[in-house]
C-alpha cells in the first residue's frame, strides 16, 4: 500500500468510532454508508481511477456508488461493507435486484454519454472491524451487462 493511502485511511481511522459486533456506540446506517463510499472512492483514486460522480441517482429507482475511469473504461461501482466478519462476505449482499437497478444505471449513464465505451461493474467490500484500519477488496468485473453472461470476476485483496 503506498503512502499516501495509509496516511488517508489513519486519518479516516481517527474518524470512525466503531465497536462492530453489538458492542459499543455504533454509526447510523447512512453514515457508515457514506464513510464507507470515502473510504473506497479515496482508495480508487489512489490507484489511479478518476472519480466523475458519487451517489450518482438516476431515478427513484436507485443510485450507483461510484462512477469513475480507469484508463478507457467507465466503471461503476457499488460500495458494500461489514462492521463483523459474522455478517459475511459484503459482496453477496449486492443480489439479482440489485444488480437489475445498477445496470439500469448504467444504460441510463451510457444514453446520456450518447456513445459506447468499454465498461465494468465492480463491488468494493470494505472491512470496518474495531480498532483496526478499513480493509478494502476490490471484486473487478464482478458482473456483466446481461444477468446470463458472467463477467470475468477477479479479485484484488488490500489491507
Amino acid at each position: 500500500m503506498d503512502v499516501r493511502l495509509c496516511r488517508l485511511l489513519s486519518r479516516l481511522h481517527l474518524l470512525h468510532r466503531l465497536r462492530g459486533c453489538g458492542g459499543g456506540e455504533e454509526m447510523s446506517p447512512g453514515a457508515l454508508g457514506r464513510y464507507s463510499e470515502l473510504v473506497a472512492a479515496s482508495w480508487l483514486r489512489s490507484r489511479g481511477h478518476r472519480i466523475l460522480r458519487t451517489n450518482w441517482r438516476w431515478s427513484a429507482r436507485g443510485e450507483i456508488d461510484i462512477v469513475s475511469r480507469e484508463g478507457d473504461t467507465l466503471v461503476f461501482g457499488e460500495v458494500k461493507c461489514t462492521r463483523c466478519a459474522a455478517n459475511g462476505a459484503p459482496l453477496y449482499r449486492v443480489d439479482r435486484d440489485k444488480r437489475e437497478r445498477l445496470r439500469l444505471g448504467a444504460r441510463d449513464w451510457l444514453r446520456l454519454l450518447g456513445r459506447r465505451v468499454p465498461t465494468r461493474f465492480d463491488v468494493i467490500e470494505v472491512f470496518l472491524y474495531p480498532d483496526a484500519r478499513p480493509k478494502l477488496r476490490l471484486h473487478r468485473h464482478a458482473f456483466g451487462m446481461s444477468e446470463g453472461r458472467p463477467a470475468g470476476h477477479d479479485v484484488t485483496i488490500y489491507h
